[in-house]
């Protein structure tokens, strides 16, 4: 979900960047608004990425208790 979420805000921000008429909003730098978006994308993707890597490292082991008590399973 994360990768898609970045570049979700990657293409808006490039759409609002170059797309859109600067005059389009007044009062509003639309550019400072997509170059923002851009790096909250990138930013996004990136750290995704991190994290899957390290999810991937993660090793399971699993752990059996054997308890001797003497007695032969036949007559528990």
């Amino acid at each position: 979900m994360g990768i898609g979420l970045g570049i979700f805000l990657l293409v808006v921000g490039a759409i609002v960047t170059f797309a859109i008429p600067q005059d389009f909003l007044s009062g509003v730098n639309l550019d400072l608004i997509g170059w923002i978006l851009m790096g909250a994308g990138a930013l996004a993707v990136i750290l995704a990425l991190v994290m899957n890597q390290q999810r991937a490292n993660t090793s399971h082991t699993a752990v059996v208790e054997h308890r001797d008590t003497g007695v032969p399973p036949e007559d528990r």
